[in-house]
């Protein structure tokens, strides 16, 4: 299981890349696992403002629907659209080319309360 270090996570099981303000989303590998075979991300939350753990989109597998929890309070400012064409690279890279939105996020002591790669680690039993 991939859990890079230089990254953030949460206990919904998804990634954060901060690059200044602005912080990139995805699923985690053992997440993408946990749900199987990835056939449709929707987000219809770009250019609004949301509060930290409010949903933000949907991914649809085969087996199973799962909400998507925003990690960070702020707005959206992008979202992958690639994977409207190829939900499944969030299966085969989820932290790189299957990442999900951008934020630029209001508040970053929020940063300082997400998992690092050891926590996360710790929460998922690797």
């Amino acid at each position: 299981m991939n859990i890079p270090s230089e990254l953030k996570y949460t206990k919904d099981h998804e990634w954060v890349k901060i690059e200044g303000d602005i912080a990139t989303v995805g699923i985690t590998d053992f997440a993408q696992g946990e749900l199987g075979d990835i056939v449709y991300v929707e987000v219809e939350t770009v250019d609004e403002t949301l509060d930290k753990e409010e949903v933000f989109g949907t991914v649809e597998a085969v087996k199973t629907v799962s909400d998507l929890f925003l990690p960070l309070s702020g707005e959206i400012v992008e979202f992958n659209e690639s994977l409207e064409q190829e939900p499944e690279k969030v299966n085969s890279d989820p932290y790189g080319e299957g990442w999900m939105v951008k934020i630029k996020f209001s508040d970053a002591a929020e940063v300082e309360e997400l998992l690092s790669a050891n926590d996360y680690k710790e929460l998922v039993g690797a």
